[in-house]
């Protein structure tokens, strides 16, 4: 069944005629500025408004000239996929100055702009929100010096501030990722990978120096992501003595038989009495304590180089076309505000409250109230650390409760990147819950057959980065095999069960539900995580794999697209995973900068794709080089790839020549992604807590009988929180013909890929941002931060 777009309120009665819009990047650059550069541009030519490019920050605004310059929908081609920013950036002693505001209104009204879309760190918005309370002042002082017309006062009464956080340090309250953030833990993810693999052919210790002078969110995710033995951040400084834990720990691993030490060092790092703790210094004391072979690996500017992430590019893209709407609905009396991410929603704060509370943090680390201070990052900085320390740091097995029960995990269906950290996590944080772990190999294939043994701390050592599923996983469903899995459940004394997978998974529980009534051996609480790069689960926004599989398609869709430049005129058809989902289709196109993405959710024609071809036609004549085309791989049994490639070549002969290509499965193999890394980590850390909760609730009379359907759940993203459902209530939402979800919130980004690609279409903005108040402590479940 295709699904209709949701038409409530469409942005359509937002009309920028008339106005004039000016889009800079200010302070240090980060990967992804280009992408919110470019969808600031064509959303607003899109509705109608001026757009305006101010080159070098608020330097080029106060200077003018050849600074500011109108832009084009072709002066952002080509700029997707290229790191830092184009449009430059620079820090501006004058602007603080009231003479250097007063030179930069000048230019402004010159242009006639009044509506500003500033991309820089908190500095900078700060900055922005001066100049607008200035504004009126500013206006009435050129008056008075002749600068101006009297008139323009009315004509420009108003300056409107929209802000976007670029910053790969992740320092800003109030947004959940900044732009940049992701695509910096790619590069030392990437480093850290490398590493590992020298370090544990010598047997070494790496100290990694990572970017983070007052935020120590990189140093701190990037030691999730690949199970640093020891990480230390500003924000909680280690307690006294720590050098000495530090010492025993890294020995105690290597008793263990671990041939490789790694502590991640953030540059703001420091002790509890305000001294700064440096790479060098812990490399010191490892030699001389430990006498192991020791290196320092600073990794500087790498971080904020390279072409930005998938996830980076979608949440520009998102952020920029948020950030004109938010500019079109502004009134007088609107605060300036920044559009910002709230677990998978786009969100407005008011800017200077989250300036307010970013100023908190340092003053309380300043005052060393560093709980106070991690409690101020937000829930999702706060549970990264609990999740980070009950990971790496093992407790003596004095000090572990004894529950006696047993815990068995097992993937499902087919492998994604990121579910051997979320075997990871659930064995250590079950370990640490009093649990016996079981590791069940190949699926229930491998539970009937009794492929179960104790999986113990030390087993998992090193999961984190590694691709597939070190598990084994099938295709099984369990309804076949019901009586010899009970009989297994009954020998083993399985207690709880913990399944990773995708669709198989979900209908794996379903099955299991539904035999509870048959056998009492399925009467225990089981929890399933979704795990598949088709990103197909009911009850869940996102799935573990996807971000991997996106990557990997973006990364490809940049590499094809470069080898026609410098050619003619070429468009690239691209088929991608998925089964009948076209989330990979979609989302991937609107990361690679695709001009049509087919799928199966929103059925097409032979007239769909004849419009797709003269639209691209049309493009290749005025301005484009290269053109991409993606196809979800079930989108359609007839238009199949082999017949978009044939008709694209016939149609654009003499204007363009065409190319195709079907990416298979490298779409899922290749090292997780940081976000795969954390995002399984931190929701399979989140599911062994409610199965601990869950066996004590359910535990009477001497054994565990849980028969309710709140003991059979799935643990999804959802908007802005993480939750768990019961499968039975997702049975109505699901299509198990095409194995999707029957609502998918994805659809509602391919207008933006549309409109990104110079297409006439309608938007849906009924879920677009409201202005809303920055709270110290979102409600207990919003941990679920999109990102990490």
């Amino acid at each position: 069944m295709a699904q209709p777009d949701s038409k409530k309120i469409f942005f359509e009665n937002l009309s920028g005629a008339g106005k004039a819009i000016a889009v800079l990047t200010s302070g240090g650059d980060a990967q992804g500025m280009n992408a919110a550069v470019r969808a600031v541009v064509r959303m607003g030519l899109y509705v109608g408004a001026k757009v305006y490019f101010i080159h070098e920050g608020y330097q080029g605004m106060v200077d003018g000239g050849e600074n500011i310059k109108e832009a084009t929908w072709e002066s952002v081609s080509s700029m997707l996929q290229v790191g830092g920013t184009v449009i430059g950036s620079a820090r501006c002693k004058e602007f603080r100055s009231h003479e250097g505001r007063l030179k930069a209104a000048h230019n402004l009204v010159r242009h006639g702009i009044t509506n500003l879309c500033v991309i820089g760190g908190d500095g900078s918005l700060t900055g922005a929100n001066l100049f607008r309370e200035e504004w009126s002042g500013l206006l009435s002082e050129l008056v008075e010096q002749g600068l101006i017309e009297a008139d323009a006062i009315q004509k420009y009464s108003a300056l409107h501030i929209v802000g976007m956080v670029g910053s790969i340090d992740n320092d800003f309250c109030g947004t959940d990722m900044t732009i940049g953030t992701d695509s910096a833990l790619h590069r030392i993810i990437e480093v850290v990978d490398a590493i590992m693999t020298t370090a544990q052919s010598h047997q070494r210790t790496f100290v990694l120096e990572v970017m983070g002078r007052h935020c120590g969110y990189l140093a701190l995710v990037s030691a999730l992501a690949c199970g640093a033995d020891w990480v230390l951040i500003p924000e909680m400084p280690p307690e006294d003595g720590w050098e000495e834990k530090m010492c025993q720990k890294l020995s105690a691993t290597r008793s263990r038989g671990t041939r490789l030490n790694i502590i991640i060092v953030a540059e703001g790092a420091i002790d509890r009495h305000g001294k700064p703790i440096t790479s060098s210094f812990v490399k010191d004391l490892v030699v001389k304590q430990l006498g192991f072979d020791t290196r320092v690996t600073i990794l500087g500017h790498v971080q904020r180089g390279g072409t930005p992430s998938a996830f980076d590019r979608i949440l520009a893209s998102r952020m920029g076309v948020e950030a004109v709407l938010a500019l079109l609905e502004t009134t007088a009396n609107t605060p300036a505000c920044v559009v910002s991410l709230c677990g998978n929603q786009s969100v407005r704060l008011p800017l200077m409250e989250c300036v307010e509370m970013t100023q908190e943090v340092q003053k309380a680390m300043d005052q060393k109230r560093f709980e106070e201070a991690v409690k101020l990052r937000g829930r999702s900085f706060e549970n990264n650390l609990k999740t980070y320390k009950l990971l790496a740091h093992r407790k003596p097995e004095s000090e572990l409760p004894t529950s006696n029960f047993n815990v068995a995990v097992l993937n499902v269906g087919a492998p994604a990147a990121g579910m051997n950290a979320a075997v990871r996590s659930a064995v250590r944080v079950g370990i640490s819950e009093g649990h016996k772990m079981f590791a069940v190999n190949d699926g229930f294939e491998g539970l009937y057959k009794g492929q179960i043994k104790e999986i113990k701390w030390a087993d998992v050592g090193g999961w984190t980065g590694q691709g597939g599923s070190l598990l084994g996983t099938k295709r099984t469903l369990p309804a076949k095999h019901a009586e010899k899995i009970a009989d297994q459940i009954r020998q083993h004394n399985i207690n709880a069960l913990l399944v990773i997978g995708g669709f198989e998974a979900f209908e794996s529980l379903l099955q299991l539900f539904e035999a509870r009534a048959t056998y009492e051996e399925f009467c225990i609480p089981m929890c399933m995580l979704p795990a598949t790069i088709s990103n197909n689960v009911p009850g869940t926004d996102l799935s573990i794999g996807a971000d991997t599989a996106l990557n990997a398609i973006v990364e490809t869709c940049d590499r094809i697209k470069q080898s026609a430049s410098g050619t003619k005129r070429r468009v690239f058809i691209i088929e991608t995973m998925g089964g009948y989902c076209g989330y990979l289709a979609s989302v991937g196109g609107l990361a690679a900068g695709a001009d049509a993405a087919y799928i199966y959710e929103e059925q097409f024609d032979i007239r769909d794709l004849q419009a797709n071809v003269e639209h691209l036609t049309e493009k290749m004549k005025t301005s484009i080089q290269r053109g991409l085309v993606l196809r979800n791989e079930n989108s359609n049994e007839n238009y199949t790839t082999d017949f978009i490639y044939q008709l694209y070549s016939e149609e654009g002969r003499g204007v363009f020549d065409c190319r195709k290509n079907v990416l298979g499965h490298m779409q899922q193999g290749g090292a997780p992604s940081p976000f795969d890394r954390n995002f399984g980590t931190k929701i399979s850390a989140k599911a062994m807590q409610w199965i601990s909760k869950k066996l004590v609730e359910t535990f009477r009379q001497g054994r565990v009988f849980a028969n309710s359907e709140d003991t059979c759940c799935l643990l999804g993203m959802r908007r802005r929180a993480l939750v768990f459902q019961p499968v039975v209530q997702l049975k109505e939402e699901s299509d198990f013909v095409h194995r999707i979800p029957r609502e998918q919130w994805w659809l509602k980004l391919r207008p933006l890929m549309k409109i990104l690609a110079k297409y006439k279409t309608s938007y849906d903005v009924s879920d677009s941002g409201q202005l809303e108040h920055v709270v110290h402590n979102r409600p207990k479940e919003s941990d679920a931060s999109v990102a990490m």
